[in-house]
């Protein structure tokens, strides 16, 4: 997950130079989609996720994805990745931005860059974002969001030009393997939150299951990672986000986007998200809304979710422990650290994780 809440609050003035622009309008053009005029661009989002741009030529509008133009690592920010996914998905019965260029030449812009369409919608992040809407608006929505989310694992990766995405199998041992070795680099010193921890890994450890279902991850779903249809009700107009995507296990996924409902996130984030809002529906009533919209069976349920909190709560000791070492600031550094507890409490509470 990206640990700053996205926000498309008040834009501030771009630092794209007209070179620059220029060389995006260049490269827009070689792919078939020239602008009618010279680009501006203003950056709605940034800080340690990628930065996105909203360009325009005074007729059409685009989105400009970037890395941060400094402080990266080789891994992360991978626009490419986006890219590449959402090509795959695009005319898919799962809603994606159409692609418009992926430009890996870093001398224009100082790293690799990205272009795709403007999609027009509703961003629903906060608690007050998601009290704008009422309970059949939002009973509604949530359909929305499930159905997208089984109509993307129900995509054939293969036949989508992405067999070479990601290693398809034994995606849980690596997940665990990944983690385990993070977890190791940023755990905090409170020793019953270390004991807690490990107890966790040992049983995930040894309760790995074999993979039933294979098929295209998001990594990060939630609804604040989507783009919503205006109109009385609201809809999935456009998934976002894709940077932690990969090829997997969808069971994975759904755990993921139901781990994410405690209120540990809020902790995370800094603030109270749309996402933890008790008017949504409970993990067991979403995951069964999953599998009701024709998504893969959840097999091994428990192990799956287990291992979403151990994660989540990995990356909330990652958080506290930037902190910890002066190198990060902003919403949610004051406070993940108090999620750790919980999220690795709640993955314990799962009890035996091999059914």
């Amino acid at each position: 997950m990206k640990t700053d809440p996205p926000t498309q609050t008040s834009p501030t003035p771009t630092d794209l130079s007209r070179t620059e622009l220029d060389a995006v309008a260049r490269r827009m053009a070689e792919a078939g989609t020239p602008p009618d005029g010279p680009l501006r661009a203003v950056l709605i989002t940034g800080g340690r996720s990628n930065l996105t741009y909203t360009l325009t030529d005074a007729t059409s509008r685009w989105i400009l994805r970037m890395p941060p133009r400094a402080g990266r690592t080789p891994s992360a920010h991978d626009v490419a990745r986006e890219f590449r996914v959402t090509s795959g998905l695009w005319g898919s019965a799962v809603p994606v931005a159409r692609p418009v260029v992926l430009c890996e030449d870093e001398s224009l812009l100082g790293g690799a860059f990205t272009v795709v369409d403007f999609v027009d919608g509703l961003s629903v992040q906060s608690r007050d974002d998601l009290a704008a809407l009422d309970d059949s608006q939002l009973s509604h929505l949530m359909d929305s969001l499930t159905r997208t989310l089984a109509a993307l694992h129900r995509v054939d990766h293969v036949a989508a030009g992405l067999g070479r995405f990601g290693r398809p199998d034994a995606y849980a041992q690596r997940q665990l393997r990944r983690w385990s070795g993070q977890w190791e680099l940023v755990a905090p010193e409170d020793r019953e939150v270390r004991a807690a921890a490990a107890e966790l890994a040992r049983r995930l450890t040894v309760a790995v299951p074999e993979q039933v279902s294979t098929g295209i991850v998001h990594g990060d779903y939630r609804i604040d990672n989507t783009i919503l249809t205006h109109g009385r009700l609201p809809e999935v107009a456009a998934v976002v986000d894709w940077e932690l995507s990969t090829i997997g296990d969808p069971v994975a996924d759904v755990a993921m986007m139901c781990a994410y409902r405690d209120e540990a996130l809020d902790l995370i984030l800094g603030a109270p998200s749309a996402w933890t809002d008790d008017r949504l529906p409970d993990v067991p009533a979403l995951a069964a809304a999953y599998e009701a919209a024709g998504g893969v069976p959840l097999d091994h349920w428990d192990f799956h979710l287990a291992l979403a909190y151990y994660k989540i709560g990995t990356i909330a000791a990652g958080i506290e422990h930037r902190r910890r070492a002066g190198v990060g600031s902003g919403p949610g550094f004051a406070t993940a650290g108090h999620a750790v507890p919980r999220l690795m409490a709640a993955g314990l509470a799962l009890g035996p994780l091999d059914g």
